[in-house]
């Protein structure tokens, strides 16, 4: 028998479709339903290594998650990663299939139909319910032939669509209406219901103009959605989490320094992330901003960076770009300045640790058809190769005992790598786990590999002093008790003690979220209508 769908569609990109989508799978699957996520095609940066080493979106993960089941790569069978403003990195069920143009790729999009089609059969088969996502909007007119992730993905597997349209950026109703009166008949006869999401203040004001909207286009308004505040993992730079400049930037002419809002009055750490261009997996970082001695900020200009008591490097679709704009813009100078300063600690993660070593090169031009070398910021005695073949893998590994960036005993921990090179030392052959080297300010130094990896590699490359630190490990601070010894050695540095509260686990805190959520949406939609809707989409 197949399975029952549903399809969120948006009036524009971060309406909530993902949202949404993660809610009815966390109510189906509560409801006693077998249930998956399903987006044909995502392009986001940030991204999820399945158990068996493939890569899909982030978006789909969590709403697995959400649904009470691992990540698998039929969840998101094409995946692109924006590599520049023109092209993207092509991922096919799970592999790179390559760097395409926008307009290579819009033309071979129905080469990708059999293959959308297969991964959805896949899923039907193990699954009562599937929850699919379109992508930015359905009337994207200009994009409408080979549509396959929109209406176009709703006619493949002939799914009845909720739309749903963000009230929070104003002109909710016209943007629902336009969007419908753009669709083809046949598309709009899709449509079985109305969602308004992000709405503040009292319903009954609104209640007017969901009886006009329904009049105007006889689709019937299956909920409003309030306004709440849920910690969902995020999937692309519109996330709110990146606007978060300081938590309360007070500007003082040209000087911008960072005066914290409320949460800095009880947090003893200053966390400052930059804000890559190509920024990517900066879900990294969620459990670092919920960590109460820790006030987390982004920053993409060296004005704003101020004096912070740890920077962090993060992950980048493009290492080498986003280098340049680090030393262009100035950054790379002010944090220079700040680890010669003594006080600041430094953290590189998957790209940020290649950054860190002294040399990037390029000889098949895996970052651009120039490749090239390119000289890093010599942090870390690190020369960086990048290669054809993507590295995508879950890892285990066990953190060594002299580690003082994170200090405390052998402690094991977990991850996950997404990444295209190998690094290793500058100064000794690959493999060696130390080595002696000049850092940039020409002290004399030592390093050392502080990751034993379940596979017999190392990771984790950390100078003597404990203040600069690589990893090619993806959630590195999801393990909670190396975060704890972070905030500990961080906070001795400094002369301060952290506030000692216990932080909720990761899974125990992410399974609260999505009970909230589902709590919110059951309340807040007409779940008879919706269920209704399901059972007639396995007619």
């Amino acid at each position: 028998m197949a399975a029952k769908k549903i399809m969120i569609q948006g009036t524009m990109s971060n309406s909530g479709k993902s949202f949404l989508a993660a809610a009815l799978c966390r109510i189906f699957w509560q409801d006693g339903y077998r249930t998956a996520p399903f987006k044909s095609q995502n392009m986001a940066l940030n991204s999820y290594i399945t158990d068996d080493g493939l890569e899909i979106g982030r978006a789909q993960a969590m709403q697995a998650e959400a649904a009470g089941i691992r990540p698998c790569v039929e969840m998101n069978p094409i995946l692109l990663k924006p590599t520049s403003q023109m092209g993207s990195q092509v991922i096919v069920n799970g592999e790179v299939a390559g760097n395409w143009k926008a307009m290579d790729y819009y033309r071979r999009k129905p080469e990708l139909i059999p293959v959308i089609q297969k991964a959805f059969a896949r899923l039907e088969e193990k699954y009562e319910v599937i929850v699919l996502e379109g992508a930015g909007s359905p009337a994207e007119i200009n994009l409408r032939e080979n549509d396959i992730v929109n209406m176009g993905m709703a006619e493949l597997v002939d799914a009845p669509v909720l739309l749903v349209g963000d009230i929070d950026r104003g002109g909710v109703f016209a943007s629902l209406y336009g969007t419908v009166m753009l669709l083809e008949p046949r598309e709009r006869a899709r449509i079985r219901g109305l969602v308004i999401n992000k709405f503040r203040g009292d319903k009954k004001i609104l209640e007017p103009g969901l009886r006009m909207i329904e009049e105007k286009l006889q689709i019937p308004v299956v909920g409003v959605i309030p306004m709440e505040e849920i910690d969902l993992d995020d999937e692309d730079s519109l996330s709110g989490r990146l606007n978060q400049t300081g938590r309360g930037i007070v500007q003082e002419d040209e000087r911008k320094t960072a005066a914290f809002g409320e949460k800095a009055g009880a947090a003893c750490l200053d966390v400052a992330v930059i804000r890559l261009p190509h920024i990517s997996n900066f879900t990294d970082f969620n459990v670092l901003g919920r960590n109460p001695d820790i006030a987390l900020r982004y920053v993409e200009r060296a004005k704003l960076l101020g004096k912070p008591d740890l920077v962090i490097l993060p992950g980048t679709k493009n290492t080498m770009a986003d280098l340049a704009w680090l030393r262009e813009g100035g950054l790379e100078s002010a944090i220079l300045r700040l680890e010669a300063d003594g006080r600041t600690s430094i953290i590189g993660i998957c790209g940020g640790y290649q950054m860190l070593g002294e040399w990037l090169r390029d000889p098949d031009g895996v970052e651009g058809k120039a490749g090239g070398c390119m000289r890093g910021i010599g942090l870390l005695p690190a020369e960086t190769v990048f290669a054809g073949v993507k590295t995508r893998t879950r890892m285990k590994g066990i953190l060594s005992e002299k580690s003082r960036m994170f200090a405390g005993g052998e402690e094991p921990l977990s991850g996950y790598e997404i990444h295209m090179g190998d690094t290793h030392f500058s100064q000794g052959m690959p493999g060696e786990d130390s080595c002696v080297f000049q850092t940039a300010g020409n002290a004399a130094g030592s390093c050392q590999m502080m990751i034993g990896l379940s596979d017999g590699r190392w990771d984790g490359m950390e100078r003597e002093d404990g203040r600069v630190f690589g990893s090619y490990l993806h959630g590195l601070f999801d393990n909670e008790a190396l975060t704890r010894r972070l905030v500990r050695s961080l906070a001795g540095r400094k002369g301060t003690e952290p506030g000692g509260g216990m932080m909720e686990d990761v899974f125990s805190y992410k399974e609260r979220q999505y009970d909230r959520l589902a709590d919110l949406v059951r309340t807040s939609l007409d779940m008879e209508r919706i269920y209704g809707i399901l059972q007639e989409s396995s007619r």
